[in-house]
């Protein structure tokens, strides 16, 4: 049983290492990653703010990188405007019960989003009916618009400025590379805006 156990672990694992491993090499999504940290440190430089939003395991990873810039990432220095549109349990419920779940997001970018800020979707599947809503918000909010997103996509990269579509296509492949380029991208704002040796 043990060597089977260590079998099916050793099969993640270098599934995973394989997917990095072509992320590493994929220069285009190495070129999008690097223009987008590019535009979140002009929004931030400029005043603006970055929007977090995901659904059940995205919503933590909204969480997450938000934590990152506004607490701190690799060193100490001064927080980022970043927020995760996921945690306010009595605006969630307040916009499922009066507008439904699909208006989730986009109600929140309505309240809070500006032009120049910058709204993050996380989609696996890159069909969140809440996430697509999201972004059709702050592009009508003159928002930049990113998307984490799976291989294809599917319906985000039309809507985004930025689209970030990793080389995988199960859910957990997609969310472990959305967390290495949300790390990525936290570690080159920290270290774009506030430099250090």
């Amino acid at each position: 049983m043990e060597n089977l156990l260590k079998t099916y672990a050793r099969g993640q694992i270098g599934q995973s290492a394989d997917i990095h491993n072509a992320m590493l090499g994929d220069e285009a999504l190495l070129d999008v990653l690097a223009a987008t940290a590019q535009a979140c440190m002009d929004a931030l430089n400029a005043g603006g703010k970055i929007l977090f939003a995901g659904n059940g395991g995205s919503a933590a990873d909204a969480q997450h990188l938000a934590g990152e810039l506004v607490s701190r990432f690799n060193y100490d220095r001064p927080g980022l405007c970043a927020f995760s549109l996921t945690t306010d349990t009595s605006v969630l419920t307040a916009i499922g019960n009066d507008y439904g779940y699909e208006r989730l997001f986009a109600r929140q970018i309505e309240a809070v989003g500006v032009a120049g800020d910058i709204f993050v979707g996380i989609s696996t599947s890159g069909r969140s009916p809440n996430i697509l809503a999201a972004l059709h918000a702050a592009r009508k909010k003159g928002m930049v618009t990113v998307g984490f997103t799976s291989r294809t996509g599917a319906d985000m990269p039309a809507l985004c400025d930025y689209c970030l579509c990793p080389p995988a296509d199960t859910t957990p492949r997609i969310q472990e590379c959305h967390i290495l380029l949300g790390h990525t991208l936290c570690g080159l704002i920290e270290q774009g805006i506030f430099p250090k040796a």
